[in-house]
């Protein structure tokens, strides 16, 4: 699985010279654009509403009267650090989330852009189909809306591990490598459906190969520590990087043709 996770890392390298060679800006600059004014709004509206989600819940389940009453010094640093975590937890899921979402809009130039980094690679143009196109968006959504479903189920599960004190404070790396994967699930997907790989192979094949579908989703998550720029080319790169990834991965043989 490193091995692929080394892959899936060094193919954002190769996208970057790809895109540029290419000539691919407009299809990353578009949807990226788009993606980084939903991001900016949403987490903006989202860290106003988890503040005050988190207050009525200490609240309302009386933890925070609890702990004062106490007035035991390790109770306060513990519902601080607790807190914080529990923050962090939040903002990954609320991120998953909006992730789906831009996923599931998105879908149709993803699709596109996929499908032209592979023409490329094989050295013959594809001929524009407009059914063809219109079955990766539809495919896209589906895997989107799927992923989204197992991962509410775990970010649910770990929410309530994160209200375990000490334990609960793995919790946002483990939801972390969660989204991860399933943000390069869907990246790699895209190469799936022209494989001729239904949804259940496909599950079946990245579940094999999880390193490929982490590594995308560590280095797209990267791409979000630098403000705006990073946001509007991590969702293109991401998609032109995963299908370079699986290309490497058949020439070294890791995954068959």
């Amino acid at each position: 699985m490193l091995k692929e996770i080394i892959i899936s890392i060094q193919a954002y390298f190769e996208a970057h010279r790809f895109i540029k060679k290419h000539g691919l800006w407009k299809w990353i600059l578009l949807p990226g654009i788009i993606y980084a004014i939903l991001f900016i709004t949403g987490f903006y509206l989202f860290w106003s509403s988890s503040n005050m989600a988190i207050s009525w819940m200490f609240s309302r389940f009386g933890v925070k009267k609890w702990i004062d009453h106490m007035e035991e010094g390790w109770l306060s640093f513990f519902f601080i650090i607790g807190n914080v975590f529990i923050q962090l937890f939040l903002i990954i899921f609320y991120f998953s989330l909006f992730k789906f979402i831009s996923l599931i809009l998105g879908s149709p130039i993803f699709a596109f852009l996929s499908e032209k980094t592979e023409s490329i690679l094989n050295g013959k143009e594809l001929p524009f189909r407009f059914s063809l196109l219109m079955s990766d968006m539809f495919r896209g959504v589906r895997i989107a809306i799927r992923n989204a479903s197992w991962q509410t189920i775990y970010m649910v599960s770990l929410f309530f591990l994160s209200l375990i004190p000490l334990v609960g404070w793995i919790t946002p790396l483990v939801g972390l490598f969660v989204d991860c994967y399933y943000m390069g699930f869907s990246m790699l997907d895209y190469s799936s459906e022209r494989n001729e790989l239904d949804v259940n192979a496909s599950v079946s094949f990245i579940g094999h190969h999880r390193g490929l579908a982490i590594g995308n989703g560590m280095v797209f998550y990267t791409f979000h520590a630098v403000p705006v720029i990073g946001w509007v080319f991590a969702p293109g790169y991401a998609v032109v990087a995963a299908t370079l990834s699986l290309h490497k991965a058949r020439e070294n043989q890791i995954i068959p043709n």
